[in-house]
């Protein structure tokens, strides 16, 4: 399996994973929206927290060029450590949600 093929099931696994856990509050539905072509993997939360609406993107991750970009992280999940522990190295992770230049202060990739 080549490394593109690897990360995509890993972050598949890992996403699958956590909208399995259902939300606490609310009647919102947490699902994955997954491009394995283009290489997107995405969680959404829709529904309505009391007369609140949600609705939106929670988790962004893309795989750019050989690397695992997190482009948006909205839980509480610290998915950059989840993808080291399922073992993807901090080299080949990109946190893209970081202003580049501040990218060097972190334990992974800067591009």
């Amino acid at each position: 399996m080549d490394k593109v093929e690897q990360y995509s099931q890993i972050i598949r696994q890992l996403l699958t994973a956590y909208v399995a856990v259902p939300i606490a509050n609310g009647e919102i539905e947490s699902y994955t929206v997954f491009d394995t072509q283009q290489h997107h993997y995405q969680v959404m939360n829709v529904g309505w927290d009391g007369y609140r609406r949600v609705y939106g993107c929670v988790l962004h991750l893309d795989i750019i060029k050989n690397k695992v970009w997190v482009q948006q992280n909205m839980t509480e999940m610290r998915v950059a450590y989840e993808l080291v522990d399922r073992g993807i190295p901090k080299e080949d992770i990109v946190l893209g949600f970081q202003f580049p230049e501040l990218r060097e202060y972190t334990d992974f990739a800067v591009v």
